[in-house]
């Protein structure tokens, strides 16, 4: 005899090996599509686009090493959200530059992240030698006392306690400032100060800026890129 209804049947669980084989699956399509961006991503460094969009190599160096004398900033191995983000920012004006807003507007969404995608899984740059800290440093030996110790009658915070004892950066949103042009360094701190540049995290770039003067500028920017920069000769120059 039927009363027309029955039973609810229980839903038998994946089998352990279903998953496993699922997830595979998933891993093995999230590394096509990157290692499909990062070839779109190497294209464009490379040879530029149809747009009319310049190799970044042209400016940036064939690794991503940059161009110290021209004052072209290092961007290899550079975390992919951050060079993203920069990218975005130029793109949208929020951060400016006479040089990278043009060439951000013409890349699309697309070819942005995998721009950045290309030059983040490049080697970084590393020094021959590591940054020393001074122990000895004083007050009047501006820039490795501004880098390591802060100014704190200021609040001025040590650079190094964001962007590591080297230099050489902590995580996706501090990047590293040891071998960057000083010249590069100098200009976007002008750039914060003059609220040119996002501020990054917690906004802290245009408040740590804002209270420094154009020769602790100058000497920060000379401690990180190195004292035959010629930084300290002229600060006017970088600002132009």
């Amino acid at each position: 005899m039927g009363f027309g209804w029955s039973l609810p049947q229980r839903r038998r669980p994946t089998p352990h090996w279903m998953r496993i084989a699922a997830g595979g699956a998933a891993l093995l399509l999230s590394s096509m599509s990157l290692a499909q961006q990062v070839d779109l991503g190497q294209t464009v460094a490379m040879n530029g686009t149809a747009a009319g969009v310049a190799a970044c190599v042209a400016c940036h160096g064939m690794k991503g090493e940059g161009d110290m004398v021209g004052g072209f900033p290092r961007i290899a191995g550079l975390s992919r959200s951050y060079l993203e983000a920069q990218l975005n920012a130029y793109a949208h004006g929020q951060r400016q530059s006479f040089l990278m807003t043009t060439p951000a507007r013409l890349l699309t969404p697309q070819e942005r992240s995998a721009v950045a995608a290309y030059f983040s899984r490049l080697p970084p740059y590393l020094p021959p030698q590591p940054i020393a800290i001074d122990e000895s440093a004083q007050p009047s030996d501006v820039g490795p006392w501004l880098a390591n110790r802060g100014r704190w009658n200021q609040n001025l915070p040590a650079c190094a306690q964001c962007h590591g004892a080297t230099g050489l950066g902590v995580g996706a949103a501090f990047p590293a400032l040891t071998g960057q042009a000083a010249s590069y360094i100098a200009l976007q701190l002008h750039q914060w100060q003059e609220g040119k540049r996002p501020s990054g995290p917690m906004g802290l770039m245009s408040l740590v800026a804002g209270k420094l003067s154009d020769n602790d500028i100058a000497a920060v920017a000379a401690y990180y890129g190195g004292p035959d920069s010629g930084i300290q000769q002229t600060v006017a120059g970088v600002r132009k």
